[in-house]
């Protein structure tokens, strides 16, 4: 029994530790500029945690989030770096 908790718990904790990714849009005014981007999220992989940790990097970058449109691990990272651009991994 000691052996099946010690490997949930590593289990868990593993997960716990995985990468977490998100892409957004976001936009800057005066011209109008949009912009889509992937980011690398910490704590919690959820939409609404990524929300809170994009808005406030990319308002120290001058951008304005729009929409977090996914969040997601490793496995579809690769496949957003074209679309994304100059600003793959940039905030």
């Amino acid at each position: 029994m000691k052996h099946i908790a010690l490997a949930l718990f590593t289990l868990g904790a593993s997960a716990a530790n995985a990468a977490c990714y998100a892409d957004y849009k976001a936009k800057q005014d005066d011209p109008l500029r949009l912009h889509y981007g992937v980011a690398e999220i910490n704590g919690a992989c959820t939409a609404d945690n990524a929300e809170n940790e994009l808005a406030s990097r990319l308002e120290n970058g001058g951008w304005v989030l729009l929409t977090v449109m996914s969040v997601f691990d490793e496995n579809g990272l690769e496949d957003k770096r074209d679309s994304a651009g100059e600003f793959y991994l940039r905030f």
